[in-house]
């Protein structure tokens, strides 16, 4: 398959951009101190040195069992290898209680997981409970986290969270923009979404209950199919993600509506590891997994996911693309 070209261009963009302003700032700082080349030598700010100090500690990375997590993982595995940790990775876990029994046992160091799905399957957070506002979901998590012997890092820019999506030529004939746009429409509009959709506060039962909306009919699709339905003129609307591949290769193609009422939680990525693995790891260890997601905003996390998904990247190539083009790795 050859590659599209709109899945490579962003992050180079975005790469050039921050380098520009590092260039300018950097060259600022030197008008007013021209005699001093001080750390001029060192011309990566973001670059990840290999520590001595850490080698020989060995850490072991895992992620759950879809596109988003393995290119997540492989960006924190890679990223920690750099600062000289021994690295290994297990990028295939399952469930988030399949991830966190293995972080608890451990199996694993640390894997990434997001703000709603922690405070809902771990906390018995109720979905309407869980803040819409990514650093209070993140706050919520820290104590329980505690208690578990874990300790979660400051979450990613990005979210991932369901939304509702439609074609952009239907948004323009209802004149929608926001899901409360709906009301008074959704009786004629047939909804569709992954099946457990039917029973969930940030799906189905959220539309229904915080929106006030009435569907035509709900049809649980599977969740490879929610954007053919939409293609073939199957739904009116339906359940996307927020960083699916498809919203960046065809951006104009569909449109997704403001949650305007913040009914669909916060799904900021945190990575999470055992107390011990961090004590263990020292300074550095948090330091790279706050370095490295600087730049994970929504359009460059889709755009990871479309290289894989569309590109047919591997996740490991994807991910040293991404630490290469932001000067985190040589």
């Amino acid at each position: 398959m050859s590659p599209n070209p709109r899945v490579r261009v962003l992050i180079a963009l975005i790469a050039a951009l921050a380098l520009a302003l590092t260039v300018a700032a950097c060259g600022d700082d030197d008008s007013s101190d021209s005699g001093d080349s001080g750390d001029s030598g060192d011309s990566g700010g973001d670059l990840i040195e290999d520590n001595p100090d850490n080698n020989g500690v060995s850490l072991t990375i895992g992620s759950k069992n879809f596109t988003e997590q393995y290119i997540l993982g492989e960006i924190y595995a890679q990223a920690l290898a750099a600062a000289g940790y021994d690295v290994d990775t297990d990028l295939n876990l399952g469930s988030e209680q399949v991830a966190l029994r293995a972080l608890e046992s451990g199996d694993i160091s640390g894997y990434p997981e997001y703000t709603s799905t922690a405070l809902t399957s771990f906390f018995n957070f109720a979905p309407e409970d869980v803040p819409n506002d990514p650093q209070e979901a993140y706050d919520e998590s820290q104590g329980d986290f505690e208690k578990k012997g874990l300790v979660a890092y400051p979450p990613t820019p990005f979210s991932s969270a369901n939304a509702v999506g439609l074609l952009t030529e239907t948004a323009d004939e209802l004149g929608v923009s926001t899901i409360s746009d709906l009301e008074g429409q959704s009786r004629d509009l047939t909804l569709y979404g992954s099946p457990e959709c039917r029973q969930r506060i940030d799906c189905l039962v959220g539309l229904e209950q915080n929106y006030g909306l009435e569907f035509e009919s709900f049809t649980p699709v599977d969740i490879g199919l929610r954007y053919q339905v939409l293609d073939k003129g199957d739904a009116d609307l339906s359940i996307l993600f927020t960083t699916d591949a498809q919203l960046f290769v065809n951006s104009d193609k569909y449109t997704i509506l403001e949650d305007d009422k913040g009914v669909l939680p916060a799904g900021n990525v945190m990575f999470i590891a055992s107390q011990q693995a961090a004590d263990e790891a020292g300074a550095d260890f948090g330091d790279t997994i706050e370095k490295v997601q600087e730049n994970l905003s929504l359009e460059v996390m889709q755009e990871l996911n479309a290289r894989v998904d569309i590109d047919k990247e591997k996740p490991a190539d994807a991910a040293r693309e991404y630490l290469q083009q932001f000067g985190y790795i040589e």
